[in-house]
């Protein structure tokens, strides 16, 4: 059965949900050591984070796109996660879910989350007929992402090469057994707020 158009789908525990993002060495090194972002990242401007660890190696092309070779896994704290969606405004005008564009726009300027459902990826990075989710943390939700929400970051680069040497040679089972266990997060419609078309 196919999935809905657009639904979270993340690795997730009872207390925390892995999103993935990508980084030059001299920020994905230091955090996957560190289990932190250090000072060097700038809390003052707009991350995004994504839940789909393929949606994630579409972006950075498995690791490969220059100031994006290293892939971490950051576990953050659902009540974190809940948070920033409740608090979300589509990153686009969307007729119908916003009065006007006036209306989004003020909506967009008073957010601290943005989020945007872009198809999502199979294991050749062809987009698929449903939507993954990104969510793009500004001011307050970037901060509060790097100093209080943060559980735990891992290097996952070895990973995305993994999976993707897999993938060129044609052997999609054994890549497909790698890749992180991904289910639908139960997101009800108001924790989705106005993030949802």
């Amino acid at each position: 059965m196919q999935p809905p158009e657009r639904e979270i789908r993340a690795a997730y525990g009872t207390s925390t949900v892995t999103v993935y993002q990508a980084y030059p060495p001299e920020i994905g090194l230091p955090a996957a050591q560190e289990g932190r972002f250090p000072d060097a990242w700038k809390r003052d401007r707009m991350t995004w984070v994504k839940p789909s660890f393929l949606w994630m190696m579409y972006r950075c092309g498995w690791a490969t796109k220059s100031g994006q070779e290293t892939v971490l896994a950051v576990e953050i704290g659902r009540e974190g996660f809940e948070w920033a969606l409740r608090n979300a405004c589509l990153s686009s005008f969307v007729p119908g879910v916003h009065a006007d564009r006036a209306d989004w726009q003020r909506r967009l300027k008073r957010s601290p989350t943005r989020t945007q459902w872009d198809p999502e990826r199979d294991l050749r990075l062809r987009a698929l007929p449903y939507r993954s989710l990104q969510l793009g943390l500004s001011g307050e939700a970037a901060r509060r992402y790097a100093d209080e929400w943060t559980v735990a970051i891992r290097d996952v680069t070895s990973l995305a090469h993994e999976v993707h040497a897999h993938v060129r040679d044609g052997d999609l089972d054994t890549a497909r057994r790698l890749l992180p266990g991904e289910r639908p997060y139960p997101a009800t419609a108001g924790l989705l707020g106005g993030s949802r078309p």
